[in-house]
């Protein structure tokens, strides 16, 4: 057995990068940049202070036959012949993995991979390389072309500038890719924060494009002087306007930059849009993990010297320093909205009407900044929406529902009594309302549940029961197939005819009914003829008391009256049933295939019995 080589097929790996390694042939700007940007630091690393200022020369134009050209030239540190050889003709291979250099030295490059340059066949089927070392030696020629072949020559360097040339053609499909506008948005796209200069020459004229610095970089003659130009740069970078613009820095990760308030209220499930450079080079425009979970009120735009990229380029290696640059960041933003609370009052009631949920998020997790900001927060009441100050001021035992469908069932009523109960269905209230006895001494928090809110409702008067006893027991008849008994009272408001209750063992029972069902019809569906799941749900379903779930007939209501007066009970049968599956639907519970059926059927015989009705004349 003999050692082989492996066979690279240049036009497959062509193919790799352009359909699936690349999202767009864009990419060629990058790495073209970040060769430069790399070359022009080795360059300072060789030449320490003699190296000259960095500069990126890009022209784009058309040669004699028409087609359209891009000349990249850097004053980087630029390749001998051996190195041209080992670089640009080996795929993997990369200077930035140098062993004369320090690992120190080795991080300062951005790409690492040895396949930046291959990216321009994406555009070109000919890559022409002129470039001269600053160790020494001749100017060396480079010309690969797509079907793997490539060509090496020497020259005399007089008259070629230490650095590096590449020349491109472009193919007739990719013409678009260098068209000027586009050259230039580009160029400014990934390498508007390098600190060297980059300049575009066209048949215009010549522009230096990265001219302006960002603002962490310039000093402002006041704070006012400075939020200006941050929200200006944001809409300029972003294309979008900001509500604020919080400066950020983490000596963890050595990073810079701002994040912009949202004027809009974001899902906090919504990925994250940071924009994310890595030395000043555009690093992906989607990071995702370089700021707390609660921080999804801003987006960031980022510069970062120390942290780890992954092999997407999307997010950072989840390591010590960036669990440290994100604690970091998170105090920033954590100090901003204290500052806030201080020096613009107004300014924090727009963020919080804003962003109440990501300022409850981290409320949740911070007992001192929920002791300071419980009172600005919002909740939904059965009262309507108020904020914890007016909550508190109306009443000292705090009610809550412990789901949005809890709320739903008992709000109208709730709100008719005059008791006020909070919406706790949704993130984070439950876990600040719990802990509202550690910051006020005086109140007391209570869970409130449908069947609790029954011991508020006045019962009816004797004369009412008897009256309503022949509604009570054709209901208790109509209902006992559903685990149901009616019962009767007198409460506010007069319009709900009926209200559902039923206790956390009911709500069980109906949530494995409403599984079992399902399992039955999928098990149809397969031809199975049951499985361990729908054992446990048959074993579950024997072991859950379902006799508390109750039907409120409101006395107080018209309608209820005329049906204790009714004596076909045909008719109030129909009545209570519809009753029954509206209460159902209003407290938001999903319903079983016999009330479904129940729903329609009832639906089918109010309209027969309508069209049976005597016809009306018409006046």
């Amino acid at each position: 057995m003999g050692e082989h080589r492996f066979q690279i097929n240049l036009r497959g790996i062509i193919d790799l990068l352009s359909n699936h390694l690349y999202s767009s042939p864009n990419v060629y700007v990058r790495e073209l940049l970040q060769n430069a940007t790399d070359a022009i630091r080795a360059r300072a690393l060789f030449e320490g202070e003699t190296a000259p200022a960095g500069e990126v020369e890009v022209r784009v134009g058309r040669d004699d036959r028409g087609r359209a050209t891009i000349v990249v030239t850097d004053n980087g540190i630029g390749l001998t012949e051996e190195e041209t050889h080992r670089f640009l003709a080996t795929i993997g291979e990369s200077s930035k993995r140098d062993k004369t250099l320090s690992q120190s030295e080795r991080d300062d490059f951005i790409g690492q991979f040895g396949i930046g340059l291959l990216s321009c066949f994406v555009v070109s089927d000919e890559i022409a390389v002129l470039t001269r070392s600053a160790r020494g030696g001749p100017a060396v020629t480079f010309r690969g072309r797509a079907d793997g072949e490539y060509d090496v020559s020497t020259r005399d360097s007089e008259g070629v500038p230490i650095g590096t040339t590449v020349h491109l053609v472009c193919k007739a499909s990719m013409d678009e890719w260098a068209e000027p506008d586009m050259v230039r948005s580009l160029l400014l796209h990934f390498g508007r924060l390098l600190p060297f200069r980059i300049s575009l020459t066209t048949e215009r004229g010549s522009e230096h494009v990265n001219a302006e610095r960002p603002p962490w970089e310039r000093t402002h003659a006041s704070a006012a002087d400075a939020r200006a130009a941050y929200l200006a740069f944001g809409e300029r970078v972003l294309k979008a306007s900001f509500v604020d613009a919080i400066p950020l820095r983490s000596d963890v990760g050595d990073i810079q930059g701002v994040a912009y308030v949202l004027p809009y209220s974001p899902s906090p499930t919504a990925l994250p849009a940071h924009r994310v450079y890595l030395k000043q080079m555009l690093l992906s425009e989607k990071a995702e993990n370089l700021l707390p979970r609660w921080a999804f009120f801003v987006v960031c735009v980022l510069n970062t010297n120390d942290l780890r990229p992954t092999a997407s380029r999307e997010s950072f290696y989840e390591d010590d320093n960036l669990t440290g640059a994100r604690s970091a960041l998170g105090d920033a933003l954590r100090r901003y909205l204290l500052e806030l609370r201080e020096e613009d009052p107004q300014r924090l009631q727009l963020l919080v009407q804003l962003h109440f949920r990501a300022i409850k998020a981290l409320a949740a997790h911070d007992a001192e900044f929920m002791s300071l900001f419980i009172d600005e927060l919002p909740f939904e009441t059965s009262m309507g929406t108020l904020s914890f100050r007016e909550i508190r001021a109306e009443q000292s035992t705090i009610r809550y529902a412990p789901s949005v469908d809890a709320f739903r069932q008992i709000a109208q009523v709730a709100a008719a009594q005059g008791m006020g109960v909070i919406n706790g269905g949704y993130s984070y209230d439950i876990d600040l309302l719990e802990r509202v006895p550690d910051v006020f001494k005086d109140l007391t928090v209570e869970r409130v549940e449908a069947t609790d809110l029954v011991a508020t409702l006045a019962h009816a008067e004797r004369e009412e029961e008897l009256a309503a006893r022949e509604l009570l027991a054709v209901a208790n008849e109509t209902l006992a197939p559903y685990e149901c008994r009616a019962d009767l009272r007198a409460f506010a408001p007069a319009e709900l005819p009926v209200l559902y209750t039923r206790s956390a063992d009911a709500t069980f029972a109906r949530q494995v009914e409403h599984a079992r069902a399902s399992q039955e019809t999928a098990s149809k569906k397969s031809g199975d003829a049951g499985s361990i799941w729908g054992g446990v749900l048959d074993q579950i379903a024997t072991t859950v008391d379902e006799s508390h779930a109750r039907l409120f007939f409101n006395y107080s209501n018209p309608l209820v009256r005329r049906l204790t007066q009714t004596t076909d009970r045909e008719t109030l049968a129909l009545s209570i049933s519809m009753l029954y599956v509206q209460a159902l639907l209003l407290g938001h519970h999903p319903l079983r295939a016999e009330e479904l059926s129940l729903l329609n059927v009832g639906m089918m015989d109010l309209i027969s019995r309508g069209l049976r009705a005597p016809e009306r004349q018409l006046h």
